[in-house]
């Protein structure tokens, strides 16, 4: 406490007033409902219950001073936030910019220097304090080190790490489909580290070819274990600070043939450990002891499909699922193994598992004030197109909507780290996003203090949704896009816009159509967004789950069994019909043009798995099943399979550089439509990755493309 105390007193405050706040770009501090911002290159930190008062922590001068350069991109805290670790100069990995320079800073001294100087610029990733702040762990090129903070000397704790062996973070497909990049913990008194070590000796390299860079093409390896293939082997080990000794954990199963999702320690000799199985249809999490390594079966779930360790739709990585409550006796986890996605309290001996959300409709966890024991979730319990938060209560079990009615649509909260206030941002079709801080008990706002503006988006098309009924009796939500002068009296071509698969849905009550779409409905055009079965809409288990096994055959006929009542509006041309997706969204697309080319009759896929066999075996296996046990299934849901069904307009799309779903993909699919003679356009994008955007015009040539494309084979406007 008296560090804390030490820290405000020698840091730079000053009034201001309240409308400088950049709220849309807040990071929240650890253990508080602080926040911090960039202000003109300097740290500024505000207390939410003193928002007329502006802490500068670091200046530009300070930065500039201890010899740092670039921007400050991401800042990590010490406990007692008298330290901080300042991020930049960083690269991309995979997905995401997860490696660069970390600067160390003394805010009671305002002074500061550069951590790893020995290792290669730009490679530190997931630096972080121990908790007596001596320390900070990193990784560097596939090794994690420990460095002093005071001497500045450098230890490896690992040397053994290779690109085939990787320790302190993981491959490409645990990050892609496990949402894993960090992949080490200190433990709670700082003296040893618990961390994943991939072994991915086994794991086939999927072969990238750059023909443009260099005189000769250079062959780019991707470690890329597709559906069928056995996982890279995984396991923990515990390393001692001091001694630099690992000692790995038993947790029982073959390394190579399941998956350790998660980790968190407990104490300082226990880890909680969440393993998932080959088919991902088993949970089970286990209390590890990190001296002996056994491990002990805290509690285990299963289920007839497959089982979500956290929510995939979140976009949120490295987030463990479990919060621990009652003074750590026990925790919550959310499962949907009665019919809705449910929080559940389980206590850590195993012995109790307690409903905790006893609604009929579903419950994703977001957040845990400690102090008051109030759960808050989203929900949304007559309309899966929008977003509400609740609150129960551990205590009184009590269940009530927090989001006041006036905020209709699509409400998001990133919540402060004790879960006492939040960002609050609300839109819908017809009102564009809007931002507030507020305080969770009551939903009060505090930020800003002007009365809210609900404003009209600024679309150059109109917004609407809708319901269909397809002839199997299934219920699909959708979003439709009309052009401003719209005529009811006349007939005009429809663009589908569809993705389809469990990663995403796409009819959102949000002020936004498709990029590339949107462009072309002020011409003339319907757009029409739809979820199938099988997306990750708040319909409880039976819809997310039905396509199970099922992928590219359920959501393919839910979506042409849909359009077929789009067809059947009065002001829709039923001859000039197109459909786009992308990724996953792309299969769906070649799926109906080759399997109902009746309806659909001019179509740009983009990026598509093309074969179910060529992506990564943990997203595959997991709604699919291995291959050997669902064969059949496989060469049905693959758009190669129906390729020579095609009738209408194909314009196809990849990148060479695509380490997601590989070129690969594209040239089985051209193989095939050209042994069956079927005319198809293309376009090819040298080295560019999975969202095709590298490049100098890229983007530009990619839209100019699309919208050519379709302006020429489904024309615009009204008739």
């Amino acid at each position: 406490m008296k560090k804390c105390l030490l820290f405000l007193l020698l840091v730079c405050t000053s009034v201001f007033a309240q409308q400088d706040i950049d709220i849309n770009n807040l990071n929240w501090l650890p253990n508080s409902h602080s926040f911090w911002v960039n202000k003109d290159d300097s740290v500024v930190v505000y207390d939410v219950d003193k928002l007329d008062k502006q802490i500068t922590i670091l200046s530009k001068s300070q930065l500039t001073a201890a010899g740092f350069t670039g921007e400050i991109e991401k800042l990590v805290w010490n406990d007692s936030k008298t330290k901080v670790l300042v991020y930049t100069n960083s690269k991309k990995v995979w997905r995401e910019n997860t490696k660069g320079d970390y600067w160390f800073f003394d805010l009671t001294t305002g002074k500061g220097k550069q951590l790893g100087k020995n290792l290669d610029a730009s490679s530190l990733m997931f630096a972080k304090f121990s908790s007596d702040n001596e320390n900070v762990a990193y990784v560097s090129k596939h090794n994690i080190y420990v460095e002093n903070v005071n001497t500045g000397k450098i230890t490896p704790l690992t040397t053994d790490g290779t690109d085939k062996i990787i320790n302190g973070t993981f491959d490409w497909v645990y990050e892609e489909e496990l949402a894993a990049r960090d992949g080490f913990r200190w433990s709670p008194d700082g003296k040893s580290i618990a961390f994943w070590r991939v072994d991915a000796t086994s794991t086939k390299f999927h072969f990238m070819i750059n023909n443009t860079d260099s005189l000769y093409p250079v062959i780019v390896p991707v470690e890329y274990p597709k559906a069928g293939e056995k996982p890279s082997s995984v396991k923990i080990g515990i390393v001692n600070i001091d001694s630099v000794q690992t000692n790995w954990l038993n947790i029982p199963g073959e390394p190579d043939n399941n998956y350790l999702v998660r980790m968190k320690w407990i104490s300082n000799e226990s880890v909680m450990v969440i393993q998932l199985n080959r088919n991902q249809n088993q949970v089970t999490m286990y209390d590890c002891n990190t001296k002996s390594g056994s491990a002990r079966v805290i509690y285990k779930e299963e289920s007839a499909s497959w089982i979500d360790v956290f929510d995939i739709s979140a976009g949120e990585y490295d987030t463990f699922p479990c919060q621990f409550v009652d003074n750590g006796k026990a925790f919550l986890w959310s499962s949907d193994a009665d019919g809705w996605m449910h929080i559940y309290k389980i206590s850590l001996d195993g012995k109790s598992k307690e409903l905790v959300t006893k609604t009929n409709f579903d419950a994703y966890f977001k957040a845990y004030n400690e102090k008051t024991k109030t759960i808050y979730f989203i929900a949304s319990p007559t309309d899966a197109t929008q977003r509400y938060l609740y609150e129960t209560n551990l205590s009184s079990k009590k269940t009530k909507r927090v989001t006041p009615d006036v905020f209709e649509g699509t409400n998001t909260y990133v919540f402060s780290t004790d879960a006492s206030y939040a960002k609050h941002t609300n839109s819908n079709i017809k009102r564009n996003h809007n931002t507030r801080l507020v305080a969770l008990s009551g939903h009060k706002k505090i930020f800003p203090k002007e009365a809210d503006v609900f404003a009209s988006p600024k679309l150059n098309f109109s917004l609407e949704k809708f319901k269909v009924k397809t002839s199997d009796g299934i219920d699909i939500d959708g979003i439709m896009a009309k052009p401003l002068d719209f005529d009811p009296s006349k007939k005009y071509p429809v663009f589908f816009y569809v993705y389809g698969e469990p990663m995403a849905s796409v009819a959102n009550d949000e002020p936004y159509f498709d990029y590339f779409i949107a462009r072309l409905i002020p011409k003339g055009y319907i757009g029409i967004a739809m979820d199938n079965r099988g997306t990750p809409v708040m319909k409880g288990t039976e819809w997310r789950k039905s396509i199970y096994k099922n992928i590219g055959i359920i959501n393919t006929r839910d979506q042409a069994m849909a359009a077929k009542e789009v067809l059947k509006w009065n002001f829709i041309d039923s001859d000039r019909v197109a459909i786009h997706g992308w990724s996953g969204g792309g299969a769906v697309t070649l799926n109906l043009m080759f399997q109902y080319p009746d309806i659909y009759k001019t179509g740009i896929a983009i990026a598509a798995v093309t074969d179910q066999h060529f992506y990564d075996n943990i997203y595959t296996e997991r709604y699919m099943g291995l291959p050997e046990e669902n064969e059949a299934n496989y060469r049905k849901a693959s758009p190669v399979t129906h390729a020579k069904n095609l009738k209408g307009n194909l314009l196809y799309i990849h990148g060479t550089g695509d380490d997601n779903v590989h070129y690969k993909n594209a040239e089985v699919l051209i193989n095939e439509l050209v042994k069956y003679d079927k005319m198809f356009d293309l376009m090819i994008y040298p080295n560019r990755s999975h969202d095709i955007s590298e490049g100098e015009g890229t983007v530009k040539h990619l839209t100019d493309t699309f919208i050519r494309y379709i302006e020429k084979n489904c024309p615009p406007g009204a008739k």
